[in-house]
C-alpha cells in the first residue's frame, strides 16, 4: 500500500516568483539587444527562447495549500507521494496534482426499515462524522473509482464519490449492527443483554469499528458514529405500544401492592401494641381484606360508617 508524503524538490512560491521575473527580465534584456543590433545575436536569440519557455513552463507549477488539504501529486501517471504543507508553493510543473480535502464531514443517514434481533421490524437512523487519514489520501484517490476530475470540479466530483462511498457502507454496517441487537428488553431477552434503546456508547462503538473496518479500503476514518434516530416501524408501533403500557401498569401495581402491604402491616402492629383495639384472626383478615381493596384500589374508596356494635 502506497501511503507516502512527498519527499521530492520544492520551491518556496515567492521565491519561484522572483526567479519567474528574473527570466521575464532576461528576454527583455535579449530582446533590447537584438533590436539594437548586438554583435553575439545568436546567443541572444537563444537566451530569449530559453527565459521565455523556462517563464513559461514555472507558471504550471505554482500549487496553493490551505489547512486540512493536500496534494496527490503524478509525473506522468507514476505517484510520487502527497504533498501536505501547507501554504504557497513551487514544484515540478510536470506534475500533476489531485486536490483532496482532508477536513471533517458529516453524513445524515436516513432512518432505514431493518430486523432487529427478535425480528421486529423497526426505523433506525445514523449520523457519521467521518474524514480522510493522513496517509489514507492515496488510496482516497486510486482505490475508489471516479469520474475524471477537472479543476475545482475534480475535487467536488471525489469528494461526492468518496460521500457517496461512506453512505452505502453505513448503511450495510447499520442494518448488520442493527440486527445483532434487540430493540429493548422483553420476555425473550435477559435482563443483562445489551439492547439498541439500552446500549449507548456501545452500540456507538460497535458501529465505529465496523464503519472503520469497512471504509478503511478507501483511505477514510470514522471519527464518530451514533445512532440519531430509534423507533419501531410503523405497522408494529401500536401493538409495541400497548406492550409497554402494559409492562408500566404491572410495574406499578408491583409498587401498590408492596406499599399496601407495607402499610397494612404497620396498621395492625400499630393497633396490637398501642392496645387501641383487639381482633381476633378472622376480625384482622377482614381489616387486612378491607385495607388492601382501599389501597390498591384505582378510584377513591366510599367510606360506610358502622354504627352497630363490634361484634355480632
Amino acid at each position: 500500500m502506497k501511503n507516502y508524503t512527498y519527499s521530492g524538490w520544492k520551491l518556496n512560491g515567492f521565491v519561484a516568483i522572483v526567479l519567474n521575473l528574473l527570466l521575464v527580465a532576461g528576454m527583455i534584456y535579449s530582446i533590447v539587444k537584438i533590436a539594437n543590433g548586438a554583435e553575439s545575436f545568436t546567443l541572444y536569440i537563444i537566451t530569449l527562447i530559453v527565459c521565455a519557455l523556462a517563464a513559461f513552463i514555472m507558471l504550471f507549477g505554482y500549487i496553493m495549500l490551505e489547512p486540512n488539504e493536500s496534494r496527490v501529486l503524478l509525473f506522468f501517471g507514476n505517484y510520487r507521494g502527497t504533498f501536505y504543507d501547507t501554504g504557497f508553493w513551487w514544484i515540478n510543473p510536470f506534475m500533476s496534482a489531485k486536490k483532496l480535502s482532508m477536513r471533517a464531514r458529516n453524513l445524515n443517514v436516513d432512518p432505514i426499515k431493518v430486523n432487529d434481533k427478535a425480528g421486529n421490524p423497526i426505523l433506525i437512523g445514523l449520523v457519521v462524522v467521518w474524514k480522510i487519514k493522513n496517509d489514507g489520501a492515496y488510496n482516497a484517490v486510486f482505490d475508489i473509482d471516479a469520474p475524471i476530475e477537472i479543476g475545482a470540479a475534480g475535487l467536488n466530483t471525489r469528494m461526492n464519490v468518496l460521500e457517496n462511498f461512506v453512505a452505502v457502507q453505513s448503511d450495510s454496517a447499520l442494518r448488520q449492527v442493527a440486527g445483532m441487537y434487540a430493540y429493548d428488553e422483553n420476555t425473550n431477552t435477559s435482563t443483562d443483554e445489551v439492547t439498541l434503546r439500552s446500549g449507548g456508547e456501545e452500540i456507538n462503538d460497535r458501529l465505529t469499528d465496523e464503519l472503520n473496518e469497512r471504509l478503511s479500503i478507501a483511505g477514510i476514518e470514522v471519527v464518530e458514529a451514533r445512532l440519531n434516530y430509534l423507533a419501531y416501524a410503523p405497522e408494529i408501533a401500536a401493538a409495541m405500544l400497548r406492550r409497554q403500557q402494559a409492562d408500566a401498569i404491572i410495574s406499578a401495581r408491583e409498587k401498590i401492592v408492596e406499599g399496601a402491604v407495607s402499610m397494612v402491616k404497620i396498621a395492625l402492629e400499630r393497633l396490637s401494641t398501642e392496645e387501641v383495639v383487639e381482633l381476633d384472626e378472622e376480625r384482622k383478615a377482614a381489616m387486612v381484606s378491607n385495607l388492601l381493596v382501599v389501597l390498591c384500589a384505582d378510584e377513591a374508596a366510599q367510606p360506610v360508617v358502622n354504627t352497630g356494635t363490634l361484634h355480632n
